[in-house]
């Protein structure tokens, strides 16, 4: 009568182990060096301001990290070109992060304005951050989600990949000084880049996962049959 309560009890503990790991929403991963969204299903760097350290190569970066958006897109091929070809942390699929135009959450017209939770940063400032809308990310955020990242820059906006239909040609940005999501020019003005991929750097496929959990049950069982015989 020991093995159907162990197996009983084994049961309990993955399935709770999965529903606490749905219920995440940021990991830190490779020993803190990036964080991944479960919401989103996407991975952002942990240094918000990887370029003011690591321009890999890319010209037309200020020392502060900022740069135009065809600088951005450049300095993301490069990152993504580094290590012989296998990018930076061994990944080469880096990219800007998204603004989902349009958006109906935003509170004012065009996706612009405060409290657009559609793009991939609005999410992580809103809804991950817990920030409010017109204040600094760092002064009202949860400080436990906060503590992931570095060097989140706070007194100008961080370039999307989302191009805006204007003269000259702008690109949409996010400010994490104020939660505000706001088009600019592409070429006009220089801001920062934190870089995101899509997916998780360490994901076991939950099929796979659910069937070696099943393969131990069945091994459980088989055992627990033959000490019965």
């Amino acid at each position: 009568m020991k093995h159907p309560r162990l197996i009983s009890v084994l049961s309990t503990v993955v399935l709770g182990f999965f529903s606490l790991a749905s219920h995440a929403a940021l990991v830190s991963k490779l020993g803190g060096a990036v964080v991944y969204d479960t919401d989103r299903d996407i991975t952002w760097l942990a240094d918000a301001n990887l370029s003011a350290s690591n321009t890999f190569g890319t010209a037309g970066i200020d020392s502060a990290g900022k740069m135009d958006w065809s600088t951005a897109s450049t300095w993301i091929a490069n990152m993504n070109a580094s290590n012989g070809g296998a990018g930076y942390l061994g990944f080469n699929d880096w990219r800007l992060p998204a603004t989902l135009v349009p958006d109906n959450s935003c509170s004012s017209s065009n996706s612009n304005g405060s409290s657009c939770t559609g793009s991939e940063m609005g999410h992580l400032f809103y809804t991950e951050f817990v920030a409010t809308a017109n204040t600094s990310a760092l002064i009202t955020g949860n400080p436990t989600e906060l503590a992931r990242f570095t060097n989140i820059q706070t007194t100008s906006g961080y370039w999307s990949s989302t191009p805006f239909n204007s003269n000259p040609p702008g690109a949409y940005t996010f400010v994490f000084g104020t939660g505000s999501q706001l088009p600019i020019s592409q070429a006009n003005n220089n801001t920062f880049v934190w870089a995101v991929r899509s997916g998780d750097v360490s994901a076991v496929p939950v099929p796979a996962a659910v069937w070696l959990f099943g393969s131990g049950l069945l091994g459980l069982v088989g055992m627990a049959r033959r000490k019965k015989a």
